[in-house]
């Protein structure tokens, strides 16, 4: 009869903690996600205007090539090809150690490519972060980028500036890290920008 009887309470703890764990905790998560922070709760999806496709996550770097956008962070993690490029999945940096020339070459491959369009070499434009998915830029990186931008857009750089100022993120807590610039906001803020531009000529 003991055995039976300690039976039954390690399946009725079994069971208890099941409803808690299984149930009751991811629901109280759902529903406390979905109701204060839905955009979070479900990626931070960016859509350029309503009813459109989506464009990515604010949460996820993409390599942007054209002249008309910011520049991310070089990534070695590799997109998709096409017109919205997209992450594979796989994130991680190059696992290159500093003494590697590979590593070497890159870098000044970038620094050379930011020099040819008076750009100053910024870290976080020429090295990749740790996860290869960053979405942030410095603010320095981004202010480096306002006039190439401008120029390939046909606006003035105070055009740009109010958007940029918009999409930096401040501090952590307003104490850990350094503010940074979302590109992928700020690119499909841009390209909205030009949209209501032509929409109101």
């Amino acid at each position: 009869m003991s055995l039976i009887r300690e039976l039954l309470k390690a399946i009725r703890i079994t069971l208890i903690f099941w409803l808690i764990t299984a149930i009751i905790y991811p629901l109280a998560i759902l529903v406390v996600g979905q109701g204060l922070f839905p955009s979070q709760a479900n990626g931070s999806i960016i859509y350029p205007i309503e009813g459109a496709e989506p464009i990515g996550s604010a949460l996820i770097g993409q390599v942007f090539a054209s002249e008309k956008y910011f520049h991310s962070r070089p990534s070695v993690t590799r997109y998709s090809q096409g017109r919205r490029a997209r992450p594979t999945g796989i994130s991680g940096g190059s696992n290159l150690a500093p003494s590697n020339p590979a590593l070497l070459n890159r870098i000044l491959e970038e620094a050379n490519q930011l020099r040819d369009e008076n750009i100053q070499p910024v870290e976080d434009l020429i090295y990749s972060s740790g996860s290869g998915l960053d979405p942030h830029i410095s603010i320095q990186a981004a202010r480096q980028q306002i006039e190439r931008v401008a120029r390939a857009r046909g606006i003035q750089p105070d055009e740009i500036l109010p958007l940029l100022n918009k999409y930096t993120n401040g501090r952590f807590l307003w104490i850990f890290g350094e503010p940074g610039v979302n590109v992928l906001r700020l690119n499909a803020a841009l390209d909205l920008q030009d949209l209501n531009n032509q929409q109101n000529r």
